[in-house]
């Protein structure tokens, strides 16, 4: 299968699961969001103190809804309507817009930080979007992200497509997404191929396991002597 067809494979997936996900989320069912990673890239965006914040693949909104919870202006923008149609009914700055519109220019409004909480899944359409961060990012911004540890993939470590799967998930859910792997050195160097810099690497810890829960990388426009 191609890029191309994996990359549509991951937008159909969220627009079947609407439903699923908004009650898993909304309902505290992901054990690792609720007790490691929802405050993790929470704390990581208010640590920098960024007025204005994007949440780019925002889903139902919950992330916005905290950050706004506490005093920060934020807008969240997600490529599925009816994912944006939940968001905004619960409150809140939200709005449609695809990854390649997003790309592509369509967000132009100068910002403090851009933040994607397990929401790069693909492959080129990633290395597109953080492209297009250093031009409307402020000269102190950040793009936070938060992803799948690395180092924990079960399968041999080196870039490349993972069949999805909702394994520990409600049967409510259907047809899980693929994602695109890539090893630490590979998100590095892709960072700095779309002029970014690695500012820090978080690996909020899962006490339960032991092991990091994710990775958080912060992010900022590269500076060049």
């Amino acid at each position: 299968m191609e890029d191309s067809h994996f990359e549509d494979a991951i937008v159909h997936s969220w627009h079947k699961n609407v439903n699923a996900w908004t009650s898993a989320v909304r309902g505290a069912e992901i054990r690792s969001r609720v007790t490691v990673t929802n405050a993790a890239i929470v704390n990581a965006v208010v640590a920098k103190a960024p007025k204005r914040v994007l949440d780019l693949g925002c889903g139902e909104g919950w992330l916005v809804r905290a950050l706004t919870d506490l005093g920060l202006s934020a807008v969240g923008v997600d490529v599925v309507p009816a994912l944006i149609e939940k968001a905004a009914a619960s409150g809140g700055d939200f709005r449609v817009m695809s990854y390649q519109a997003f790309a592509g220019g369509a967000w132009s409004q100068t910002l403090d930080c851009v933040v994607c909480n397990f929401s790069l899944l693909g492959k080129d359409i990633v290395a597109d979007v953080l492209a297009a961060l250093p031009s409307i990012l402020s000269p102190q911004g950040h793009c936070i992200i938060q992803t799948l540890h690395p180092a924990y993939s079960d399968e041999t470590y080196c870039d490349g497509w993972r069949e999805g799967s909702w394994a520990g998930f409600s049967d409510e859910f259907t047809e899980p997404a693929p994602w695109y792997f890539r090893t630490l050195s590979s998100w590095i160097a892709m960072f700095s191929d779309c002029g970014l810099q690695l500012k820090e690497m978080l690996e909020p810890l899962n006490t339960e396991t032991g092991k990091p829960a994710s990775v958080i990388f912060v992010l900022a426009p590269a500076t060049y002597a």
